[in-house]
């Protein structure tokens, strides 16, 4: 019972392979992107762990959890319960924050409901989500919204011609016929003619009955002003309606914080209750090491239990490098790696054991030195007598590892086996790329390119910079390096834009993109591969559309069928009439070069390279497959990529152009060590055509490549904010201060 033995594992593109993963170490799993280790350790092993545990539930909890489809493989024996840590962002709604996503803030609640001066209620008033505490005005939120009128009509237009731009109130919209027939108005009067007091009812008038309606006015219907009806509508509810108007009422909408509260979420009541002169919301707006000084200074016999257990929580997050993030921040503004970071802690606090733990890149935006805290966690969890699966390229991360299992030797249909399996000593000893690597040393740049001027940023003070001037080298590879939330993005994709508004930055944000969208009409080639069916089979180019006439019924062409839970996450699984492919059934009768539409839509970038051979379709797989992107399927859904990904693809638009200043945010993230050589060649190349390329970047053989060094700290948050060092490699590791050097000098074995 000392391992977990799969047989036979042939899910996506695994080649049968059979392996024993022992029990209570840290296993990691390595190999270039693609090779199969998500497959293995998520799709498989998770993924059964998972469903087996659904099991046991009763009926009614098992028919809202995820429905995981039993994974292909012969047969695993001797899971544990799993605890699957993605880098899927912690997301949730205005009213998730860092202090409710690590129930930090539940004790913090406690203790001001016990220690607080005056006594205003028990824990649950101190909520923000509570009616008891929240502020009435911004109901909890912190900010209130309004529709900004300039945006919302257009007064050269009239009601008629679509002087109102907001869908369903434009010419032959529903919303529309409430003011065109309620007789308030001549319709054909343009919006700049209206006498004050008729811009007054179209806009603001609250609910009553018109005077002298329209015959065609409903007897009931009453009439309302369009700023408080799309108040009712959009922004005091979370309707269906309102999330697929997002677009639309992003348009039309002002955020600012509440008049009433000042941001705080909370009434004037709760916020009259503090400790040591500070209501819960002034300790909430506190770094967590603030936080943490702040409770430890306080002292009480009667409460001394609540805050012990309160310190207990906040060191948890100190820990593990997040000591810079506030308790008041919304989840839905963290990183992947915050994220994921936030989830560990969750699971630091609790005592269960034997469990199996499953990380995903947990290294993602960290700094070598933040490292240190993640391997002491995954350390503590398996010390209690955990099993520990982790998926990672970091060459600092794959060290800590009881065993190592090598997946390769290439990616998709080139991957799938296992090259090693073993202690981390005898992995560069081994044949595949991870080894490799390993057994390479690094080089540093020793042959610098010169800066053709400077863009200069001066006295620099947003967030935690303190004053910072500096001076930016055109022409070069600068590498700006530093703990994360140093103030490396807030220099470089938030300052240096004010001073040079034409800079290009490309970050790992999500494209503009739905459900729809894939990798091969991002890449625009899905009109020409619709023609190359249509002229082959003498059909509609149509039919081989998932937005036109070739869309499964069933799924409208979105390949999965999505389950409602109202509270919780929505759940997505395949469709199952068209098995995923999201085209109907007998389009797929139809061949282009003896494949189907859905089989090529399955194809790696690899594999289209030989079936496309043609220039235009190979410029842009070549492209991709030099970043390290081989292993994408054409049919991918793009919300699907990782940070990673997004930004390596939006990278592939850049070559084309010269003379930009161009900001790339850590795009090393989620690749290989061999993978990493690409994305420098690539990066070499911008340089080369005369771009200035500014890499924000934690990874040590990108900073070892940079012609240039700006490096940011010494810590995190207020502990940051300051310009250590500026100038090149070679001076860079024989600083004594920089916390940078010093793990570079490590890394080169110097």
């Amino acid at each position: 019972m000392k391992q977990i033995t799969i047989s036979n594992a042939r899910q996506n593109n695994l080649k049968n392979i059979s392996v024993a993963i022992p029990k209570n170490k840290i296993v990691v799993f390595t190999g270039v992107s693609g090779s199969g280790k998500s497959s293995l350790v998520f799709e498989t092993v998770g993924a059964e762990a998972q469903r087996q545990f659904n099991e046991t539930q009763g009926s009614f909890l098992r028919n809202r959890l995820q429905h995981i489809g039993v994974p292909d493989v012969d047969k695993i024996e001797n899971l544990n319960v799993p605890i699957i840590i993605n880098q899927k962002r912690l997301g949730g709604s205005a009213r998730s924050t860092v202090g409710t996503a690590t129930d930090v803030y539940a004790s913090l609640r406690l203790l001001f409901s016990r220690m607080g001066k005056p006594f205003v209620g028990y824990s649950n008033a101190f909520s923000f989500n509570n009616p008891l505490g929240m502020c009435p005005e911004c109901e909890g939120l912190g900010f209130v919204q309004t529709v900004d009128i300039d945006a919302l009509i257009d007064k050269d237009k009239s009601l008629n011609e679509g002087a109102i731009q907001f869908p369903t109130f434009q010419p032959g919209g529903w919303r529309l016929t409430r003011y065109t027939l309620s007789g308030y108005f001549d319709n054909d009067k343009k919006l700049e003619k209206y006498s004050p007091e008729e811009l007054n009812i179209l806009l603001n008038a609250s609910e009553h009955k018109p005077h002298k309606p329209h015959k065609e006015w409903g007897k009931t219907v009453k009439y309302e002003g369009i700023v408080p009806r799309i108040e009712k509508a959009f922004l005091k509810k979370e309707s269906k309606e309102n999330i697929t108007r997002k677009e639309a009422l992003k348009n039309i909408i002002i955020t600012k914080p509440c008049p009433a509260c000042g941001g705080k979420r909370l009434n004037d009541k709760i916020l009259s209750c503090k400790i040591s002169d500070k209501d819960i919301a002034d300790c909430t707006a506190l770094s967590i090491d603030e936080l943490l000084g702040f409770v430890g200074s306080l002292k009480s016999d009667s409460y001394e239990t609540i805050i012990t257990e309160l310190k207990n929580k906040l060191k948890n997050i100190v820990d593990i490098g997040l000591q810079y993030l506030t308790l008041d921040r919304r989840t839905d503004t963290l990183s992947g790696g915050e994220s994921q970071r936030i989830k560990m802690v969750k699971n630091l606090g609790n005592n269960l054991t034997d469990l199996l733990y499953i990380f995903d890149e947990p290294s993602i935006g960290l700094h070598p030195k933040d490292l240190q805290h993640i391997a002491s966690v995954i350390r503590q969890i398996k010390d209690k007598g955990n099993s520990v699966l982790v998926v990672e390229h970091d060459p600092d991360l794959i060290k800590i590892a009881d065993w190592v299992i090598d997946m390769g030797p290439q990616s998709g249909k080139y991957g799938g086996e296992i090259v090693y399996e073993g202690s981390f000593e005898g992995l560069e000893k081994s044949t595949g790329k991870t080894g490799l690597y390993f057994a390479t040393k690094p080089r540093i740049n020793h042959r610098q390119r010169k800066a053709k001027g400077y863009l200069e940023i001066e006295n620099g003070h947003l967030h935690n910079l303190k004053n910072v001037s500096v001076k930016i080298p055109k022409n070069v590879l600068t590498v700006v390096t530093g703990v994360a939330g140093s103030g490396k993005s807030t220099l470089i994709n938030k300052v240096l834009p004010r001073f040079y508004p034409q800079i290009t930055i490309i970050d790992q944000s999500l494209f503009a993109a739905g459900i729809r969208s894939n990798l091969v009409t991002y890449l625009g080639l899905s009109d020409d591969l619709r023609a190359r069916f249509s002229k082959a089979n003498k059909v509609s180019p149509k039919l081989f559309s998932r937005n036109s006439e070739g869309a499964c019924e069933n799924c409208r062409g979105t390949g999965v069928e999505r389950i409602d839970l109202a509270f919780m996450d929505d759940i997505e699984q395949p469709c199952e009439v068209c098995g995923g492919s999201g085209f109907r059934p007998e389009v797929l009768k139809y061949l282009y070069h003896n494949k189907s539409i859905a089989e090529i839509m399955n194809m790696t970038v690899e594999e289209a390279i030989d079936f496309f051979p043609d220039e235009l379709y190979a410029g842009s797989f070549d492209m991709l497959s030099k970043l390290g992107l081989g292993y994408l399927a054409l049919g991918q859904r793009l919300d699907s990529f990782s940070g990673g990904e997004r930004q390596r693809l939006k990278l592939t638009r850049e070559l084309k152009h010269s003379n930009r200043i161009i900001v790339l945010d850590e795009p090393s993230t989620g690749l290989h060590p061999s993978d990493t050589q690409k994305l420098l060649d690539f990066m070499d190349a911008l340089v080369d055509q005369d771009n200035s390329l500014i890499v924000i970047e934690h990874n040590l053989d990108v900073i070892a490549h940079a012609d240039w060094i700006i490096d940011i700290g010494p810590g995190a948050g207020k502990y940051g904010g300051y310009i250590l060092f500026t100038g090149t490699v070679s001076d860079l590791l024989k600083n004594s201060t920089s916390a940078t050097a010093a793990y570079l000098r490590q890394h080169l074995h110097m």
